[in-house]
């Protein structure tokens, strides 16, 4: 579960490290985000190699799609899983990803959710 003021690492290669957490979407006061909600972020770190060929800039906000959460999903056939790390990848205004490529494994919930684009760039699912 992500809430406002949430660090979160960056899983894709638009030049971000870490960002942070500023508004939960999809309704009003709502407090906090799971697996495949959009939120929006600003950037708190850039990655070292990618400062010159950065998509984004420190400071910019941004919406982003988490990928992984710490907090456990349970599945309708009962098995739960869960993630080492909070994870999301950043998204335009007309929500398709800024990088062209996603590092590590995204699960299979994201499929029914209508983010295509994503599972077509990741390197494999859960």
């Amino acid at each position: 579960m992500i809430q406002q003021q949430t660090i979160l690492k960056v899983a894709d290669n638009s030049g971000a490290k870490t960002v942070k957490c500023i508004k939960v979407l999809n309704g009003f006061n709502r407090r906090f985000a799971v697996l495949g909600d959009t939120i929006i972020v600003s950037v708190q770190k850039l990655r070292n190699k990618a400062r010159s060929t950065s998509k984004v800039q420190k400071g910019e906000v941004h919406k982003a799609i988490i990928l992984r959460t710490k907090s456990k999903t349970v599945k309708k056939d009962g098995t739960t899983f869960f993630f080492q790390s909070n994870v999301v990848s950043l998204i335009n205004k007309q929500g398709k990803p800024i990088a062209s490529r996603i590092i590590g494994p995204i699960p299979k919930l994201l499929k029914k959710k209508k983010n295509l684009k994503f599972v077509t760039l990741s390197s494999g699912f859960i």
